[in-house]
Protein backbone atom coordinates (compact mmCIF):
# COMPACT_ATOMS: atom_id res chain seq x y z
CA UNK A 1 0.00 0.00 0.00
CA UNK A 2 2.91 2.54 0.92
CA UNK A 3 4.10 2.00 -2.52
CA UNK A 4 0.76 2.57 -4.20
CA UNK A 5 0.39 5.89 -2.10
CA UNK A 6 4.04 6.85 -3.17
CA UNK A 7 2.82 6.69 -6.82
CA UNK A 8 -0.46 8.71 -6.02
CA UNK A 9 1.67 11.48 -4.60
CA UNK A 10 4.17 11.41 -7.21
CA UNK A 11 1.36 11.68 -9.85
CA UNK A 12 -0.43 15.05 -7.96
CA UNK A 13 2.72 16.30 -7.49
CA UNK A 14 3.82 15.86 -11.10
CA UNK A 15 -0.09 17.10 -12.33
CA UNK A 16 0.10 20.40 -10.11
CA UNK A 17 3.94 21.41 -11.50
CA UNK A 18 2.31 20.90 -15.30
CA UNK A 19 -0.89 23.34 -13.78
CA UNK A 20 1.54 26.26 -12.76
CA UNK A 21 3.36 26.39 -15.83
CA UNK A 22 3.05 28.59 -18.49
CA UNK A 23 0.15 27.36 -21.41
CA UNK A 24 2.37 25.57 -24.67
CA UNK A 25 5.38 25.39 -22.19
CA UNK A 26 3.93 22.46 -20.35
CA UNK A 27 6.35 19.28 -20.39
CA UNK A 28 6.16 16.60 -17.98
CA UNK A 29 9.08 15.21 -16.51
CA UNK A 30 10.28 11.80 -16.58
CA UNK A 31 9.69 10.12 -12.79
CA UNK A 32 11.22 6.91 -11.51
CA UNK A 33 10.10 5.61 -8.78
CA UNK A 34 12.99 3.29 -6.82
CA UNK A 35 12.11 1.00 -3.88
CA UNK A 36 13.62 1.58 -0.44
CA UNK A 37 15.21 -1.90 -1.00
CA UNK A 38 17.03 -1.16 -4.17
CA UNK A 39 18.94 2.02 -3.51
CA UNK A 40 20.99 3.08 -0.37
CA UNK A 41 22.56 6.38 0.51
CA UNK A 42 26.13 5.80 1.03
CA UNK A 43 27.52 9.11 3.17
CA UNK A 44 28.31 8.18 6.39
CA UNK A 45 28.62 4.76 5.80
CA UNK A 46 31.33 2.93 7.52
CA UNK A 47 33.98 1.07 5.61
CA UNK A 48 35.46 -2.12 6.46
CA UNK A 49 38.52 -4.15 4.68
CA UNK A 50 38.12 -7.78 3.34
CA UNK A 51 39.56 -8.50 6.50
CA UNK A 52 36.70 -7.23 8.63
CA UNK A 53 39.00 -3.60 9.67
CA UNK A 54 37.75 -0.54 10.03
CA UNK A 55 38.89 1.60 6.97
CA UNK A 56 36.44 4.99 8.49
CA UNK A 57 33.29 6.16 6.81
CA UNK A 58 32.16 8.19 3.58
CA UNK A 59 32.28 11.61 3.61
CA UNK A 60 32.43 12.60 -0.45
CA UNK A 61 32.08 10.85 -3.89
CA UNK A 62 33.85 12.63 -6.70
CA UNK A 63 32.71 12.87 -10.19
CA UNK A 64 34.66 13.61 -13.17
CA UNK A 65 33.36 16.39 -15.77
CA UNK A 66 31.12 13.90 -17.66
CA UNK A 67 29.29 12.94 -14.28
CA UNK A 68 30.69 9.41 -13.30
CA UNK A 69 31.57 8.47 -10.20
CA UNK A 70 36.06 8.37 -10.22
CA UNK A 71 36.30 8.31 -6.53
CA UNK A 72 34.89 8.01 -2.53
CA UNK A 73 36.69 10.25 -0.25
CA UNK A 74 36.81 8.25 3.53
CA UNK A 75 38.05 9.84 6.64
CA UNK A 76 40.09 7.68 7.46
CA UNK A 77 41.96 6.88 10.85
CA UNK A 78 42.11 9.04 13.95
CA UNK A 79 39.23 8.58 17.14
CA UNK A 80 36.09 10.55 16.99
CA UNK A 81 37.60 12.56 13.99
CA UNK A 82 40.65 13.90 15.88
CA UNK A 83 43.78 12.87 13.39
CA UNK A 84 41.75 11.29 10.91
CA UNK A 85 42.78 11.91 7.28
CA UNK A 86 40.40 12.01 4.53
CA UNK A 87 41.74 9.27 1.95
CA UNK A 88 40.17 9.11 -2.06
CA UNK A 89 39.94 6.10 -3.00
CA UNK A 90 38.67 4.16 -6.54
CA UNK A 91 35.33 3.86 -6.73
CA UNK A 92 36.11 0.47 -8.57
CA UNK A 93 37.67 -0.68 -5.48
CA UNK A 94 34.54 -0.38 -3.33
CA UNK A 95 31.94 -3.43 -3.03
CA UNK A 96 28.62 -3.17 -1.99
CA UNK A 97 27.48 -6.55 -0.23
CA UNK A 98 24.03 -7.57 1.19
CA UNK A 99 24.58 -7.41 5.12
CA UNK A 100 21.90 -8.00 8.50
CA UNK A 101 19.17 -6.00 8.81
CA UNK A 102 18.60 -5.23 5.04
CA UNK A 103 21.43 -2.40 4.62
CA UNK A 104 24.66 -2.63 2.72
CA UNK A 105 28.68 -2.89 3.68
CA UNK A 106 30.76 -1.11 2.04
CA UNK A 107 34.07 -3.08 1.66
CA UNK A 108 37.37 -1.73 0.06
CA UNK A 109 39.77 -3.54 -1.04
CA UNK A 110 42.73 -1.97 0.38
CA UNK A 111 44.82 -2.86 3.76
CA UNK A 112 44.91 -0.35 6.79
CA UNK A 113 48.46 -0.10 5.68
CA UNK A 114 48.01 0.80 1.85
CA UNK A 115 45.54 3.47 2.84
CA UNK A 116 47.36 4.81 6.14
CA UNK A 117 50.51 5.28 3.51
CA UNK A 118 48.18 7.09 0.83
CA UNK A 119 48.69 11.02 0.64
CA UNK A 120 45.88 12.77 2.28
CA UNK A 121 42.70 14.57 -0.16
CA UNK A 122 42.73 18.12 0.05
CA UNK A 123 40.07 20.03 -1.92
CA UNK A 124 41.81 22.34 -4.95
CA UNK A 125 44.59 20.08 -4.94
CA UNK A 126 45.74 17.76 -7.36
CA UNK A 127 43.85 14.64 -6.39
CA UNK A 128 45.75 11.45 -5.94
CA UNK A 129 43.17 8.46 -5.89
CA UNK A 130 44.25 4.62 -4.45
CA UNK A 131 43.28 1.98 -6.87
CA UNK A 132 42.63 -1.40 -6.01
CA UNK A 133 45.97 -2.74 -6.70
CA UNK A 134 47.40 -0.37 -4.72
CA UNK A 135 48.55 1.99 -7.06
CA UNK A 136 48.04 5.50 -7.17
CA UNK A 137 46.32 7.42 -10.14
CA UNK A 138 45.59 10.95 -10.57
CA UNK A 139 42.15 12.00 -11.64
CA UNK A 140 43.05 14.60 -14.74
Amino acid sequence: MGNRFTIVLFASALSALAAAAQPGAVQTPSVTVLGAQEVRGILGRDVRSTADENMGRIVDVLVDGAGRVRAAVIDFGGFLGVGSRKIAVDWKALHFVPAAGKQYAVVLELTRDQVKAAPEYKEDKPIIVLGASGNLETLP
